[in-house]
């Protein structure tokens, strides 16, 4: 390759002054955290840093962000507090090749990267702390380093009150029980950035699974979660085994934890040997059937390798962590669903991507500013082309090669091309400045690519009822695949039958979906549309016979009566408010269900809930005081999807 990677970073960048990495390295962390006041969200700790000069140098800092208290002592012997507001400065006639260690204690109510969850409500069970480091920097609650060039081993204490789990990065070496506290001391074996330190307190069970080579997989849940741990966790031992053998490299750390929490920021954040996600994800067998954890669980276990082991030297090459976790989640879930479903998901990528294109609104995998559509689905589409351009042994051989010459390091995109350009002995130039550098998706080229692989995405495209032919009539009861089924029903909604019925949840689901006027004729099909392990078929079936037969809505409410739905109580809220706007449905009732759904929209749910029970109740203009002082106090939300969402709505109801 000639260097078309590099020349391409010339035009995009700017030169910049030298980083503080040159100079100095820092080696290990030791932290002991306090949590001072809780209601406050204040907190106080010690960190001791060893570090090597690399170079000489008259200092060397710290990030720490608008930190209360902060100060260092060097070496036993110098202290200071030279403090900027963003960085602890340590000031000294530092000497190439000497090493040396800093205590470093401060205090501080972060303002963002640690959450405190419910602690100013008076329910217990709810209350949690954890952290979301990427994007948004670990200094600003624990003094650390916002390069993520520069990796250190970090080592967490933690002390916090008796009958909270505390969970951290790395495995748990020690626990220490006091009268009303714990100690928890957490222990990692090798160096990882900053923005991967996780912490996460609150009450949990866990379940705890092995290897095939023998790493513990440990899957913590809410004690009132214990029939939803199976079908959240399902298949994580499959897909862990799977990606071991398949990148060929072992699992790089001692453990591996997920935990479940509230009102968090993302789908799930990988970090290092402890990945954090959202509760939304935990579904009990009925709902894991349309929303489960399964992508989320790949994706982030695949960073493990992938943003952890091998860490991106900046965003512009972000592709390295993204486009890699998105692919060879995948590639574990092909192992457990096969072949058609793996080729689908490439297509809907590309359709994705060529919805982008459409809206000029491409951009290059090597611009930091990219897309999430970009850096996931067209990183994933490349890696794809990368395999299908070299074969699949060289491909694998390459990655293999790549995470062990630069494991603990910092990669750039060149580190990855170069490998996979020796292990094939071929000139990936062109490559490069197709797939990499230019803004456009390729997209012809991925299309051929998906025909020539797949006979499913073939047949999927081939069939085509936009113009109606006497074909159509029949492909509902053919040996189709589902996918295409669905796309005839959104095609052709009024050319639905009650044959059509017999076919698979995921097509009824569809029918349920796309039949706004339901006929009379297909009435008593319809209605077993309710009885499917679908919460999403409930949902869209329940609202449909509402709306369609209103001489009937007190026998469909009364038959979906018992129903919550999904974590975020989605079925039940729909119902509630069918209810309540139901004549002479339970009238004794009216005032006990009104007060069910608009407690939903108390801090003490997760935002998914409140924002479902918010957008009913203002669809029924019965948003009032108590809704509405919930909805200020939603427009402070940390989540700013959330938080934007109820700044709109105040606005509107107003």
């Amino acid at each position: 390759m000639k260097d078309l990677v590099l020349l391409y970073l010339l035009f995009v960048s700017c030169f910049g002054f030298s980083q503080q990495t040159d100079y100095v390295d820092f080696k290990t962390a030791k932290a002991n955290i306090i949590f001072r006041d809780l209601v406050k969200n204040e907190i106080e700790g010690l960190i001791t840093y060893e570090f090597e000069i690399l170079k000489d140098v008259d200092s060397v800092f710290v990030d720490a962000k608008n930190f209360g208290k902060i100060k260092y002592k060097l070496d036993d012997q110098f202290e200071d507090s030279l403090y900027n507001g963003n960085q602890l400065v340590i000031k000294h006639p530092f000497k190439a090749s000497s090493k040396h260690k800093v205590d470093i204690v401060w205090s501080t109510i972060p303002k963002k990267t640690m959450y405190f969850i419910d602690w100013r409500n008076s329910s217990t069970n709810t209350r949690q702390i954890w952290t979301q480091g990427q994007g948004k920097y670990t200094s600003n609650w624990m003094p650390s380093f916002d390069d993520m060039n520069e990796k250190v081993e970090f080592d967490l204490n933690v002390i916090f009150r008796k009958n909270y789990e505390v969970i951290s990065n790395g495995k748990l070496v020690d626990k220490k029980l006091y009268p009303n506290l714990t100690e928890w001391s957490y222990d990692m074996q090798k160096p990882m950035s900053s923005y991967l330190v996780a912490l996460v307190i609150g009450k949990y069970d866990k379940k705890v699974e092995y290897s095939k080579r023998g790493i513990p997989l440990e899957m913590y849940y809410y004690p009132e979660d214990s029939l939803k741990v199976e079908p959240t966790y399902r298949y994580t031992k499959q897909m862990f085994d799977f990606l071991e053998e398949e990148i060929g490299v072992p699992y790089p750390w001692q453990n591996y934890k997920q935990v479940p929490v509230k009102d968090f920021l993302y789908a799930g954040m990988e970090n290092t040997s402890t990945t954090i996600f959202s509760d939304a994800f935990v579904v009990d067998s009925i709902g894991f059937v349309d929303k489960n954890y399964v992508n989320v669980n790949a994706h982030e276990l695949a960073h493990q390798w992938f943003g952890d082991l091998v860490t991106e030297t900046s965003g512009t090459h972000h592709w390295l962590q993204e486009g890699f976790a998105t692919y060879y989640a995948l590639l574990a879930e092909r192992d457990i669903f096969g072949e058609d479903y793996y080729y689908w998901r490439l297509y809907e990528y590309a359709q994705e991507l060529l919805d982008q294109e459409r809206r000029g609104a491409s951009t290059s995998l090597l611009n930091p500013k990219s897309s999430s559509t970009t850096f996931y689905k067209k990183g994933c589409l490349v890696l794809h082309a990368l395999r299908d351009e070299v074969g699949d042994k060289a491909f694998r051989v390459s990655v293999k090669n790549y995470l062990e010459k630069h494991q603990f390091k910092n990669v750039e995109t060149d580190d990855f091309i170069l490998e996979v350009e020796k292990v094939s002995n071929k000139d990936l130039s062109q490559f490069v400045k197709e797939w990499l550098i230019e803004d456009k998706f390729n997209y012809e080229k991925v299309e051929e690519i998906l025909y020539l692989s797949s006979t499913f995405i073939k047949q999927y495209v081939q069939i085509d009822c936009e113009n109606y032919t006497s074909k159509c009539k029949d492909y509902l009861g053919s040996w189709i695949s589902d996918e295409a089924k669905i796309k005839v029903i959104n095609q052709i909604p009024e050319r639905i039958v009650k044959e059509d019925f017999k076919n698979s949840i995921k097509v009824r689901q569809a029918i349920a979906k796309s039949l706004s006027k339901i006929p009379l004729e297909l009435k008593d099909d319809y209605e077993t549309l309710l009885d499917d392990k679908s919460y999403i078929t409930i949902e869209a079936a329940l609202f449909g016979l509402w709306n369609n037969f209103p001489d009937e809505q007190s026998k469909y409410l009364e038959k979906t009566k018992s129903i919550q739905g999904f974590n975020d109580k989605s079925t039940r809220i729909l119902w509630l408010t069918l209810a309540l706007i139901t004549d002479d449905f339970e009238p004794e009732n009216e005032t006990l269900y009104f007060n069910e759904l608009e407690n939903y929209t108390s801090p003490k749910y997760g935002f998914e809930i409140r924002q479902n029970a918010f957008s009913y109740l203002a669809w029924i203009s019965s948003c009032g005081t108590k809704c509405q002082e919930n909805l200020k106090q939603a427009t402070k939300h940390h989540n700013w999807r959330f938080k934007k969402f109820a700044k709109e709505l105040l606005k509107n109801i107003n």
